[in-house]
């Protein structure tokens, strides 16, 4: 980049699901998020949205219409488009009692461990099929 150079940092990442409150229930029963209001378009007939606040992170707004299919046969699917979103939650003690609290509701897909390259994660599966790491 030539002249000024510009600060980019990523302020929110969208997520379809077709069932936008159970969406929303989760990321706040799992990770203490802060729902914010229904928002419903006027100018997109059926299209809502409510906005995910993890503390000290980019936001995720969860996004639903009618044209959102509801078959989550392809959840996990290595289709095109974001993989995953990684949520750290500050240790490995916290990874473990999250997943532990996942798996309880079957919604844990990989047990805590160390990845090839450091990392401590488990992963988990939201109602919608997104996958999410939980990082210490």
């Amino acid at each position: 980049m030539v002249g000024n150079p510009m600060s980019a940092k990523v302020t929110h990442v969208a997520l379809w699901t077709a069932d936008l409150e159970t969406s929303a229930a989760f990321w706040s029963r799992y990770f203490d998020a802060t729902i914010g209001e229904r928002y419903e378009s006027r100018r997109r007939p059926g299209f809502a949205s409510r906005f995910v606040e993890l503390d000290g992170g980019p936001s995720v707004e969860l996004m639903t219409g009618p044209w959102v299919p509801d078959d989550i046969t392809r959840a996990g699917a290595e289709v095109p488009g974001w993989a995953h979103i990684a949520v750290s939650v500050g240790s490995q003690d916290a990874v473990d009692v999250l997943a532990r609290r996942l798996d309880e509701h079957g919604l844990l897909v990989s047990q805590p461990r160390t990845t090839g390259d450091g990392y401590y994660e488990a992963v988990a599966r939201t109602p919608d099929g997104s996958l999410v790491e939980i990082t210490s």
